[in-house]
């Protein structure tokens, strides 16, 4: 595969000058680790790319919601434990189907020969303000062009209301409580964020730090005596199930979860979307394409229909459990672990790309705990084959940054509402950069 450049603006003004101002009070986390993470710099999407794309995510959020139906209803609790590392736990919750989609962002590669989705984060993704807030802002100050992202802020609003709804037509009183780690700045403003959104549907909203959050077994959780209903958290269920109290050793985590089994509580994103969350996922789904004639006589009927076989064939990567696929035929291809985020726990072997297998200058603004990289280390992997990113150059205050551009797409209740562009390295960490994006036709 060839390599591309993604086209770049820069605006010309400074870091502060652009993001400094009014916008801080709902992005104060423009610098991070002490440097400047939102550049004053343009990325440039053509519209026949942001029209694929929109109808990609879309596509993909369907045939990843089918899928995850079929895994609820026909794989069984080995299956989902060993396959998809799913804790017993959680189990009863995630089989339980909710039909709403939640609120998730995928991850997408526009490379010079197609594009390609690589993970879905559908539990707790993040991003949120910088795309459906910031990306406005910036281009209607400083330039004359459109974003992709103009309808994100309306669909979080919808979604987080009818989630609101469902759960009150199952007896929770109707209002939300969010809740982050306070100390978390990128955390507490993309919570409070979703929050207003929710505020703006004249619903009632709470912020409770998850440091002031109090569990009582069998009866409930509370904030200042308050008991929680709806809870949204931007908090991974996976951290969730090994959290215990440092004075009493109580399980808060397996405690809560069965408040929530029990209909006491009601959670956002859904549990269900636990199982798109896991990398394992991917893997199960490249299985089951490849195994679609099959899935009659496991059934009694077949999974995929001809055209979504054609859009997992179109825009899917191949992914398994081993890596010997690609060892056999020598294809380069990425190792995951299965609740990596923000890069940890990712490899690259293989590639022909100079230090492929070396990790990216920008993706660690500190040197990592040892503890937090066993953590990612030592869980189960998935093996996807390698896919170029496209190359992006961009002015920083430490120089030119040669990177790597990740498309992030959000989709929301099942519709695509907009992008979140970050240039990173070879493996997108926390260290990557977030420009704005915007839709540039040549006529521009």
């Amino acid at each position: 595969m060839t390599d591309s450049l993604r086209p770049i603006y820069p605006l010309g003004s400074t870091q502060e000058d652009v993001y400094g101002g009014e916008t801080s009070r709902t992005v104060p986390y423009h610098r991070m680790y002490g440097k400047a993470y939102c550049l004053p710099s343009i990325a440039l999407y053509r519209p026949e790319e942001i029209s694929e794309l929109s109808a990609a995510s879309e596509a993909m959020d369907a045939i990843f919601r089918k899928t995850m139906r079929f895994v609820q209803r026909y794989m069984p609790d080995s299956y989902l434990i060993q396959q998809l590392d799913i804790p017993p736990s959680l189990l009863p919750l995630i089989r339980e189907e909710i039909p709403l989609g939640g609120i998730t962002r995928q991850d997408w590669i526009l490379g010079p020969q197609g594009m390609k989705i690589i993970e879905n984060n559908a539990d707790t993704p993040t991003g949120i303000p910088e795309s459906a807030y910031l990306e406005g802002q910036i281009l209607k100050r400083h330039t004359s062009w459109k974003g992709p992202s103009v309808n994100l802020q309306g669909l979080l609003g919808e979604e987080l209301a009818a989630f609101a709804d469902f759960y009150k037509a199952r007896g929770l009183e109707q209002s939300v409580t969010f809740s982050c780690y306070d100390w978390h700045d990128e955390d507490r403003f993309n919570t409070l964020y979703l929050m207003e959104q929710l505020r703006r549907m004249n619903v009632p909203a709470h912020y409770a730090p998850l440091e002031e959050l109090d569990i009582i077994p069998g009866k409930g959780l509370y904030h200042n005596g308050r008991q929680i209903d709806i809870w949204y958290r931007l908090y991974p269920l996976e951290y969730l199930t090994q959290d215990r109290d440092e004075t009493s050793g109580l399980n808060v985590g397996e405690a809560l979860l069965e408040l929530a089994a029990a209909g006491k509580i009601g959670l956002i994103n859904p549990p269900q979307n636990f199982i798109l969350q896991s990398k394992g996922f991917l893997a199960t789904l490249w299985s089951l394409y490849e195994r679609n004639h099959q899935t009659a006589d496991y059934c009694g009927f077949t999974l995929f229909e001809p055209e979504e076989l054609e859009i997992i064939s179109t825009y899917c990567l191949p992914t398994y459990f081993s890596p010997e696929p690609f060892k056999l035929q020598n294809i380069p291809y990425v190792a995951k672990s299965y609740w990596g985020r923000e890069g940890k726990g990712t490899s690259l072997h293989g590639s022909q790309e100079k230090d492929a297998d070396a990790p990216s200058t920008n993706e660690s603004p500190d040197e990592e705990d040892e503890d937090i990289l066993a953590y990612y280390g030592n869980q189960p992997k998935i093996y996807q084959q390698y896919w170029t990113m496209p190359s992006a150059e961009v002015e920083t205050e430490e120089g030119v940054y040669n990177g790597r551009l990740l498309t992030g797409a959000f989709v929301v209740g099942g519709r695509f509402g907009g992008v979140l562009s970050r240039i990173g390295g070879k493996v997108t960490g926390d260290g990557a950069y977030y420009l704005p994006a915007a839709i540039f036709a040549p006529e521009d």
